[in-house]
Protein backbone atom coordinates (compact mmCIF):
# COMPACT_ATOMS: atom_id res chain seq x y z
CA UNK A 1 0.00 0.00 0.00
CA UNK A 2 1.40 3.14 -0.93
CA UNK A 3 2.79 5.46 2.18
CA UNK A 4 0.25 8.46 3.40
CA UNK A 5 3.14 10.18 5.18
CA UNK A 6 4.40 13.54 3.79
CA UNK A 7 8.20 15.07 4.14
CA UNK A 8 8.55 18.22 6.66
CA UNK A 9 8.57 20.88 4.11
CA UNK A 10 6.80 19.20 1.46
CA UNK A 11 3.69 19.94 -0.84
CA UNK A 12 1.30 17.21 0.77
CA UNK A 13 0.01 15.02 -2.44
CA UNK A 14 -3.26 16.51 -4.28
CA UNK A 15 -2.81 19.82 -2.77
CA UNK A 16 -0.61 21.84 -6.06
CA UNK A 17 -1.64 23.07 -8.60
CA UNK A 18 -3.79 20.88 -10.97
CA UNK A 19 -3.87 20.67 -14.59
CA UNK A 20 -6.56 21.24 -16.87
CA UNK A 21 -7.50 19.18 -19.68
CA UNK A 22 -8.59 21.82 -22.14
CA UNK A 23 -5.01 23.15 -21.80
CA UNK A 24 -3.31 19.89 -22.18
CA UNK A 25 -5.36 18.80 -25.06
CA UNK A 26 -2.63 22.53 -26.65
CA UNK A 27 0.10 19.92 -26.30
CA UNK A 28 0.99 18.62 -29.63
CA UNK A 29 3.43 16.27 -28.23
CA UNK A 30 0.22 14.39 -26.00
CA UNK A 31 -1.41 13.90 -29.34
CA UNK A 32 1.23 12.50 -31.58
CA UNK A 33 2.10 9.09 -30.53
CA UNK A 34 -1.51 8.11 -29.83
CA UNK A 35 -2.46 9.67 -33.28
CA UNK A 36 0.43 7.37 -35.08
CA UNK A 37 -0.22 4.37 -32.87
CA UNK A 38 -3.77 4.04 -33.49
CA UNK A 39 -4.02 4.86 -36.96
CA UNK A 40 -1.16 2.56 -38.19
CA UNK A 41 -3.13 -0.18 -36.09
CA UNK A 42 -6.18 1.09 -37.65
CA UNK A 43 -4.79 0.72 -41.23
CA UNK A 44 -2.98 -2.67 -40.68
CA UNK A 45 -6.10 -4.48 -39.29
CA UNK A 46 -8.37 -3.32 -42.31
CA UNK A 47 -5.58 -4.43 -44.85
CA UNK A 48 -5.08 -7.75 -43.51
CA UNK A 49 -8.41 -8.82 -42.22
CA UNK A 50 -10.62 -7.44 -45.50
CA UNK A 51 -7.02 -8.67 -47.55
CA UNK A 52 -7.80 -12.33 -46.56
CA UNK A 53 -11.52 -12.26 -47.57
CA UNK A 54 -12.01 -9.50 -50.00
CA UNK A 55 -12.01 -11.27 -53.55
CA UNK A 56 -11.93 -15.06 -52.86
CA UNK A 57 -13.19 -16.01 -56.06
CA UNK A 58 -10.20 -13.61 -57.71
CA UNK A 59 -7.82 -15.30 -55.60
CA UNK A 60 -9.08 -18.70 -56.34
CA UNK A 61 -6.04 -21.51 -57.33
CA UNK A 62 -5.55 -24.88 -57.12
CA UNK A 63 -8.96 -26.19 -55.12
CA UNK A 64 -8.46 -29.57 -54.33
CA UNK A 65 -11.15 -31.43 -56.12
CA UNK A 66 -11.36 -34.98 -56.84
CA UNK A 67 -12.70 -36.40 -60.35
CA UNK A 68 -14.24 -39.72 -60.15
CA UNK A 69 -14.71 -41.63 -63.76
CA UNK A 70 -16.29 -45.04 -62.66
CA UNK A 71 -17.53 -45.00 -66.31
CA UNK A 72 -17.51 -48.77 -68.15
CA UNK A 73 -19.59 -48.19 -70.82
CA UNK A 74 -18.55 -49.17 -74.36
CA UNK A 75 -17.48 -46.14 -76.80
CA UNK A 76 -20.21 -44.58 -78.94
CA UNK A 77 -20.33 -45.32 -82.65
CA UNK A 78 -17.40 -43.51 -84.43
CA UNK A 79 -15.76 -42.57 -80.97
CA UNK A 80 -12.75 -44.55 -79.19
CA UNK A 81 -13.16 -43.40 -75.85
CA UNK A 82 -16.30 -43.73 -73.86
CA UNK A 83 -18.18 -40.62 -72.60
CA UNK A 84 -16.79 -40.80 -68.82
CA UNK A 85 -13.12 -40.77 -70.14
CA UNK A 86 -13.94 -37.72 -72.82
CA UNK A 87 -15.12 -35.89 -69.85
CA UNK A 88 -12.49 -36.68 -67.09
CA UNK A 89 -10.07 -35.68 -69.94
CA UNK A 90 -11.86 -32.58 -70.78
CA UNK A 91 -11.97 -31.36 -67.05
CA UNK A 92 -8.47 -31.80 -66.16
CA UNK A 93 -7.00 -30.30 -69.17
CA UNK A 94 -9.24 -26.84 -68.31
CA UNK A 95 -8.61 -26.91 -64.84
CA UNK A 96 -11.02 -24.69 -64.26
CA UNK A 97 -8.92 -21.80 -65.47
CA UNK A 98 -6.93 -22.91 -62.50
CA UNK A 99 -9.02 -22.54 -60.08
CA UNK A 100 -9.05 -26.55 -59.42
CA UNK A 101 -6.81 -29.22 -58.63
CA UNK A 102 -8.52 -31.90 -60.05
CA UNK A 103 -7.59 -35.23 -58.36
CA UNK A 104 -8.05 -38.50 -60.82
CA UNK A 105 -9.12 -40.97 -58.19
CA UNK A 106 -11.30 -43.96 -57.52
CA UNK A 107 -14.74 -43.58 -55.89
CA UNK A 108 -13.42 -45.58 -53.14
CA UNK A 109 -10.03 -43.02 -53.21
CA UNK A 110 -12.16 -39.90 -53.43
CA UNK A 111 -14.64 -41.06 -50.44
CA UNK A 112 -11.35 -41.60 -48.48
CA UNK A 113 -10.43 -37.92 -48.93
CA UNK A 114 -13.57 -36.97 -48.51
CA UNK A 115 -13.38 -38.36 -45.18
CA UNK A 116 -9.37 -37.13 -44.48
CA UNK A 117 -10.61 -33.53 -45.27
CA UNK A 118 -8.13 -33.60 -48.26
CA UNK A 119 -10.16 -32.43 -51.25
CA UNK A 120 -13.02 -30.00 -51.19
CA UNK A 121 -15.65 -32.09 -52.86
CA UNK A 122 -15.88 -34.59 -55.78
CA UNK A 123 -17.61 -34.99 -59.42
CA UNK A 124 -18.33 -38.58 -59.26
CA UNK A 125 -19.45 -40.05 -62.98
CA UNK A 126 -20.90 -43.06 -62.65
CA UNK A 127 -20.51 -46.79 -64.39
CA UNK A 128 -23.72 -46.67 -66.60
CA UNK A 129 -22.87 -43.20 -67.87
CA UNK A 130 -22.43 -43.69 -71.78
CA UNK A 131 -24.69 -46.32 -71.59
CA UNK A 132 -27.98 -43.88 -69.80
CA UNK A 133 -26.65 -41.25 -72.44
CA UNK A 134 -26.79 -43.81 -75.73
CA UNK A 135 -30.34 -44.70 -74.52
CA UNK A 136 -31.41 -41.29 -74.68
CA UNK A 137 -31.18 -41.15 -78.92
CA UNK A 138 -34.10 -44.32 -78.45
CA UNK A 139 -37.85 -43.95 -78.29
CA UNK A 140 -36.97 -46.33 -74.77
CA UNK A 141 -35.38 -42.83 -72.91
CA UNK A 142 -37.22 -42.27 -69.69
CA UNK A 143 -34.77 -40.29 -67.51
CA UNK A 144 -31.75 -38.14 -68.33
CA UNK A 145 -28.59 -39.85 -66.67
CA UNK A 146 -26.66 -38.01 -63.55
CA UNK A 147 -23.51 -36.73 -62.77
CA UNK A 148 -22.96 -36.50 -59.02
CA UNK A 149 -21.31 -33.34 -57.24
CA UNK A 150 -20.30 -34.37 -53.51
CA UNK A 151 -19.49 -31.33 -50.91
CA UNK A 152 -17.83 -31.50 -47.75
CA UNK A 153 -19.04 -29.62 -45.16
CA UNK A 154 -16.53 -30.25 -43.03
CA UNK A 155 -13.49 -28.08 -44.93
CA UNK A 156 -16.06 -25.39 -44.56
CA UNK A 157 -18.95 -23.38 -45.87
CA UNK A 158 -17.34 -21.31 -47.91
CA UNK A 159 -14.73 -24.05 -48.94
CA UNK A 160 -17.53 -26.30 -49.79
CA UNK A 161 -19.31 -23.85 -51.66
CA UNK A 162 -16.54 -22.70 -53.96
CA UNK A 163 -15.52 -26.51 -54.58
CA UNK A 164 -19.75 -26.95 -55.21
CA UNK A 165 -19.27 -24.19 -57.83
CA UNK A 166 -16.82 -25.52 -59.88
CA UNK A 167 -17.54 -29.32 -60.09
CA UNK A 168 -21.63 -27.84 -60.94
CA UNK A 169 -20.47 -25.65 -63.73
CA UNK A 170 -18.13 -28.34 -64.99
CA UNK A 171 -21.10 -30.70 -65.33
CA UNK A 172 -23.18 -28.03 -67.18
CA UNK A 173 -20.28 -27.95 -69.69
CA UNK A 174 -20.00 -31.70 -70.25
CA UNK A 175 -23.96 -31.77 -70.74
CA UNK A 176 -23.76 -29.19 -73.03
CA UNK A 177 -20.81 -30.50 -74.77
CA UNK A 178 -21.94 -34.16 -75.11
CA UNK A 179 -25.56 -32.68 -76.72
CA UNK A 180 -23.95 -31.07 -79.40
CA UNK A 181 -22.05 -34.43 -80.83
CA UNK A 182 -25.79 -36.27 -80.26
CA UNK A 183 -27.64 -33.75 -81.60
CA UNK A 184 -26.10 -34.02 -84.88
CA UNK A 185 -27.18 -37.48 -85.52
CA UNK A 186 -31.07 -36.98 -85.10
CA UNK A 187 -33.48 -34.64 -87.00
CA UNK A 188 -36.42 -35.66 -84.34
CA UNK A 189 -37.02 -32.06 -83.22
CA UNK A 190 -38.40 -33.51 -79.66
CA UNK A 191 -35.27 -35.36 -79.30
CA UNK A 192 -33.05 -32.39 -80.39
CA UNK A 193 -34.67 -30.37 -77.45
CA UNK A 194 -33.67 -33.44 -74.70
CA UNK A 195 -30.30 -34.15 -76.05
CA UNK A 196 -29.27 -30.54 -75.79
CA UNK A 197 -28.67 -30.42 -72.34
CA UNK A 198 -28.82 -34.29 -71.80
CA UNK A 199 -27.28 -34.70 -68.63
CA UNK A 200 -28.62 -34.06 -64.82
CA UNK A 201 -26.05 -32.36 -61.99
CA UNK A 202 -27.31 -33.53 -58.57
CA UNK A 203 -25.43 -32.76 -55.29
CA UNK A 204 -24.89 -34.47 -52.22
CA UNK A 205 -23.06 -34.41 -49.56
CA UNK A 206 -20.22 -36.43 -49.58
CA UNK A 207 -19.07 -36.21 -45.84
CA UNK A 208 -22.30 -35.08 -43.88
CA UNK A 209 -21.58 -33.34 -40.49
CA UNK A 210 -23.74 -32.99 -37.72
CA UNK A 211 -26.59 -30.68 -37.14
CA UNK A 212 -25.16 -29.30 -34.31
CA UNK A 213 -21.95 -28.22 -36.45
CA UNK A 214 -22.60 -24.84 -37.12
CA UNK A 215 -22.34 -26.03 -41.49
CA UNK A 216 -18.49 -26.84 -40.76
CA UNK A 217 -17.36 -23.64 -38.63
CA UNK A 218 -17.67 -25.01 -35.31
CA UNK A 219 -14.26 -26.15 -35.53
CA UNK A 220 -12.70 -22.35 -36.23
CA UNK A 221 -15.21 -21.13 -33.16
CA UNK A 222 -13.76 -23.53 -30.85
CA UNK A 223 -10.23 -23.22 -32.29
CA UNK A 224 -10.89 -18.95 -31.34
CA UNK A 225 -11.64 -19.80 -28.42
CA UNK A 226 -8.44 -21.68 -27.27
CA UNK A 227 -6.52 -19.03 -28.75
CA UNK A 228 -8.09 -16.31 -26.74
CA UNK A 229 -8.13 -18.47 -23.36
CA UNK A 230 -4.54 -18.68 -23.67
CA UNK A 231 -3.75 -14.97 -25.05
CA UNK A 232 -6.32 -13.46 -22.78
CA UNK A 233 -5.21 -15.84 -20.09
CA UNK A 234 -1.47 -15.41 -20.48
CA UNK A 235 -2.13 -11.12 -20.18
CA UNK A 236 -4.46 -11.82 -16.88
CA UNK A 237 -1.84 -13.65 -15.11
CA UNK A 238 1.19 -11.86 -16.15
CA UNK A 239 -0.90 -8.53 -14.94
CA UNK A 240 -1.57 -10.11 -12.03
CA UNK A 241 1.46 -11.34 -11.11
CA UNK A 242 3.30 -8.27 -11.40
CA UNK A 243 1.15 -6.38 -9.42
CA UNK A 244 1.07 -9.07 -6.56
CA UNK A 245 4.88 -8.92 -6.97
CA UNK A 246 4.80 -4.93 -6.71
CA UNK A 247 6.39 -4.09 -9.83
CA UNK A 248 3.21 -2.84 -11.26
CA UNK A 249 -0.18 -0.38 -9.81
CA UNK A 250 -3.44 -2.23 -9.30
CA UNK A 251 -6.22 0.59 -10.01
CA UNK A 252 -9.78 0.09 -9.64
CA UNK A 253 -11.63 2.62 -9.51
CA UNK A 254 -10.86 4.90 -7.32
CA UNK A 255 -8.94 2.78 -5.32
CA UNK A 256 -4.88 2.93 -5.92
CA UNK A 257 -2.89 0.32 -4.17
CA UNK A 258 1.16 -0.59 -4.82
CA UNK A 259 1.96 -4.00 -3.06
CA UNK A 260 5.47 -4.22 -1.69
CA UNK A 261 8.50 -4.80 -4.28
CA UNK A 262 9.34 -9.05 -3.73
CA UNK A 263 12.99 -9.25 -4.87
CA UNK A 264 12.99 -11.69 -7.54
CA UNK A 265 15.00 -11.49 -10.83
CA UNK A 266 13.00 -11.68 -14.58
CA UNK A 267 14.03 -15.38 -15.16
CA UNK A 268 12.28 -16.45 -11.70
CA UNK A 269 9.39 -14.11 -12.89
CA UNK A 270 8.99 -15.75 -16.18
CA UNK A 271 8.89 -19.35 -14.30
CA UNK A 272 6.35 -17.85 -12.15
CA UNK A 273 4.20 -16.65 -14.56
CA UNK A 274 4.48 -20.13 -17.05
CA UNK A 275 3.83 -22.49 -14.07
CA UNK A 276 0.54 -20.37 -13.17
CA UNK A 277 -0.10 -20.57 -16.80
CA UNK A 278 0.12 -24.23 -16.95
CA UNK A 279 -2.28 -24.60 -14.18
CA UNK A 280 -4.85 -22.09 -14.81
CA UNK A 281 -5.24 -23.38 -18.51
CA UNK A 282 -6.32 -26.76 -17.00
CA UNK A 283 -9.52 -24.65 -15.45
CA UNK A 284 -10.45 -22.36 -18.41
CA UNK A 285 -10.27 -25.03 -20.94
CA UNK A 286 -12.06 -27.45 -19.07
CA UNK A 287 -14.71 -24.61 -18.71
CA UNK A 288 -14.61 -23.77 -22.69
CA UNK A 289 -15.00 -27.53 -23.47
CA UNK A 290 -18.24 -27.70 -20.45
CA UNK A 291 -19.55 -24.71 -22.33
CA UNK A 292 -19.36 -25.83 -25.83
CA UNK A 293 -20.03 -29.39 -25.59
CA UNK A 294 -22.05 -29.80 -22.78
CA UNK A 295 -24.22 -26.67 -22.52
CA UNK A 296 -24.55 -25.85 -26.25
CA UNK A 297 -24.79 -29.29 -27.40
CA UNK A 298 -21.86 -28.73 -29.79
CA UNK A 299 -21.57 -32.30 -31.93
CA UNK A 300 -18.23 -33.69 -30.72
CA UNK A 301 -16.57 -37.20 -30.44
CA UNK A 302 -13.59 -38.23 -29.33
CA UNK A 303 -13.94 -35.94 -26.03
CA UNK A 304 -10.86 -37.00 -24.64
CA UNK A 305 -8.67 -36.57 -26.63
CA UNK A 306 -10.51 -32.97 -27.44
CA UNK A 307 -9.88 -31.81 -23.94
CA UNK A 308 -6.30 -33.12 -23.88
CA UNK A 309 -5.36 -31.38 -27.06
CA UNK A 310 -7.56 -27.93 -25.96
CA UNK A 311 -5.11 -28.24 -22.97
CA UNK A 312 -1.97 -28.50 -25.43
CA UNK A 313 -2.76 -25.92 -27.82
CA UNK A 314 -4.00 -23.16 -25.49
CA UNK A 315 -1.01 -23.90 -23.15
CA UNK A 316 1.04 -23.27 -26.27
CA UNK A 317 -0.24 -19.78 -26.61
CA UNK A 318 -0.25 -18.92 -23.27
CA UNK A 319 3.51 -19.87 -22.73
CA UNK A 320 3.97 -17.81 -26.33
CA UNK A 321 2.24 -14.94 -24.30
CA UNK A 322 4.68 -14.92 -21.36
CA UNK A 323 7.77 -15.38 -23.47
CA UNK A 324 6.43 -12.56 -25.75
CA UNK A 325 5.58 -10.15 -22.87
CA UNK A 326 8.99 -11.02 -20.69
CA UNK A 327 11.35 -9.65 -23.81
CA UNK A 328 9.26 -7.03 -25.02
CA UNK A 329 7.90 -5.50 -21.49
CA UNK A 330 5.11 -2.81 -22.37
CA UNK A 331 4.23 -3.37 -25.87
CA UNK A 332 4.53 -7.67 -25.40
CA UNK A 333 0.51 -7.58 -25.38
CA UNK A 334 0.48 -5.27 -28.75
CA UNK A 335 3.04 -7.87 -30.38
CA UNK A 336 1.46 -11.35 -28.83
CA UNK A 337 -2.20 -10.21 -30.18
CA UNK A 338 -0.37 -9.35 -33.75
CA UNK A 339 0.92 -13.11 -33.56
CA UNK A 340 -1.61 -15.24 -32.11
CA UNK A 341 -4.79 -12.79 -33.43
CA UNK A 342 -4.32 -10.67 -36.16
CA UNK A 343 -2.18 -12.39 -38.55
CA UNK A 344 -3.27 -15.83 -37.31
CA UNK A 345 -7.20 -15.23 -38.16
CA UNK A 346 -6.92 -14.63 -41.73
CA UNK A 347 -4.26 -17.06 -42.05
CA UNK A 348 -5.94 -19.91 -40.67
CA UNK A 349 -7.87 -21.09 -43.86
CA UNK A 350 -10.73 -22.05 -41.27
CA UNK A 351 -13.12 -19.49 -42.72
CA UNK A 352 -11.99 -18.76 -46.17
CA UNK A 353 -9.47 -21.46 -48.16
CA UNK A 354 -5.84 -21.13 -48.16
CA UNK A 355 -6.32 -21.54 -52.06
CA UNK A 356 -8.46 -18.62 -52.31
CA UNK A 357 -6.51 -15.86 -50.01
CA UNK A 358 -3.24 -14.04 -51.17
CA UNK A 359 -0.30 -15.60 -51.46
CA UNK A 360 1.11 -13.49 -48.30
CA UNK A 361 -1.24 -15.44 -45.75
CA UNK A 362 -0.79 -18.34 -47.72
CA UNK A 363 2.99 -18.12 -46.53
CA UNK A 364 1.92 -17.00 -43.01
CA UNK A 365 0.11 -20.33 -42.58
CA UNK A 366 2.85 -22.21 -42.57
CA UNK A 367 3.73 -21.58 -38.97
CA UNK A 368 1.25 -18.94 -37.69
CA UNK A 369 -0.67 -21.05 -35.05
CA UNK A 370 -4.20 -20.46 -35.35
CA UNK A 371 -3.84 -21.95 -38.75
CA UNK A 372 -2.20 -25.27 -36.75
CA UNK A 373 -4.35 -25.60 -34.20
CA UNK A 374 -7.84 -25.03 -36.28
CA UNK A 375 -6.31 -28.08 -38.49
CA UNK A 376 -6.23 -30.28 -35.44
CA UNK A 377 -9.79 -29.22 -33.54
CA UNK A 378 -11.21 -29.88 -37.31
CA UNK A 379 -9.75 -32.93 -37.55
CA UNK A 380 -11.05 -34.15 -34.14
CA UNK A 381 -14.56 -32.85 -34.60
CA UNK A 382 -14.92 -33.49 -38.08
CA UNK A 383 -12.67 -36.55 -39.53
CA UNK A 384 -12.86 -38.96 -36.67
CA UNK A 385 -9.33 -37.61 -35.58
CA UNK A 386 -7.64 -39.08 -38.28
CA UNK A 387 -3.91 -37.61 -38.18
CA UNK A 388 -3.68 -37.33 -42.24
CA UNK A 389 -6.60 -35.42 -41.16
CA UNK A 390 -4.40 -32.76 -39.97
CA UNK A 391 -3.93 -33.53 -36.32
CA UNK A 392 -0.25 -35.26 -36.88
CA UNK A 393 0.88 -32.06 -38.11
CA UNK A 394 -1.12 -30.07 -35.55
CA UNK A 395 0.44 -32.41 -32.51
CA UNK A 396 3.84 -31.24 -34.10
CA UNK A 397 3.57 -27.64 -34.60
CA UNK A 398 2.12 -27.51 -30.77
CA UNK A 399 5.39 -29.07 -29.30
CA UNK A 400 7.35 -26.66 -31.49
CA UNK A 401 5.68 -23.50 -30.67
CA UNK A 402 6.23 -24.41 -26.90
CA UNK A 403 9.69 -25.38 -27.27
CA UNK A 404 9.99 -21.74 -28.95
CA UNK A 405 8.15 -20.06 -26.39
CA UNK A 406 10.35 -21.91 -23.72
CA UNK A 407 13.43 -21.01 -25.32
CA UNK A 408 13.19 -17.36 -26.61
CA UNK A 409 11.35 -16.56 -23.27
CA UNK A 410 14.38 -17.93 -21.04
CA UNK A 411 16.66 -17.02 -23.66
CA UNK A 412 15.35 -13.44 -22.83
CA UNK A 413 15.43 -12.94 -19.52
CA UNK A 414 18.63 -14.28 -18.44
CA UNK A 415 20.24 -12.01 -20.97
CA UNK A 416 18.71 -9.41 -19.16
CA UNK A 417 19.65 -11.10 -15.85
CA UNK A 418 23.00 -11.09 -16.79
CA UNK A 419 23.11 -7.66 -17.53
CA UNK A 420 21.56 -6.05 -14.56
CA UNK A 421 18.20 -4.61 -16.16
CA UNK A 422 16.26 -4.30 -13.71
CA UNK A 423 12.33 -4.04 -13.69
CA UNK A 424 12.21 -0.67 -11.71
CA UNK A 425 13.17 0.78 -8.29
CA UNK A 426 11.99 -1.79 -5.46
CA UNK A 427 9.30 0.28 -3.71
CA UNK A 428 9.83 0.02 -0.06
CA UNK A 429 7.51 -1.54 2.28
Amino acid sequence: MTSDATPPGATPPGTGPQARATALLRRPKLWLAPTILTGLLALLLSLLYMGGIVNPQGDLHDLPIALVNADTGKPLPGQQQNLGTQISAAITADSAGGKAEWRTLTRAQAQDELDSGKVYGALVIPSDFTDSVAALTTAKATERPVITVLTNPGKGSLGSSLASQITTAAGHQASQTIGKQLTTATADSRTKLLLADPVAVTTQVGHPLGNHSGLGLTAFYYTLLLVLAGFMGGNVISNGVDTALGYADNEIGPWHTRLPTVPINRTQTLLLKMAMTAGITLISVSLVLLACVSILDMDATHIPLLWIYSYCASLAVGLGVQAINAAFGGIGQLVSMFVFIVLGLPSSGATVPLQAVPGFYDFLSHFEPMRQLSDGVRAILYFDARGDAGLTRAWIMIAIGAAIALLFGFAMTAYYDRKGHKRLTPQPA
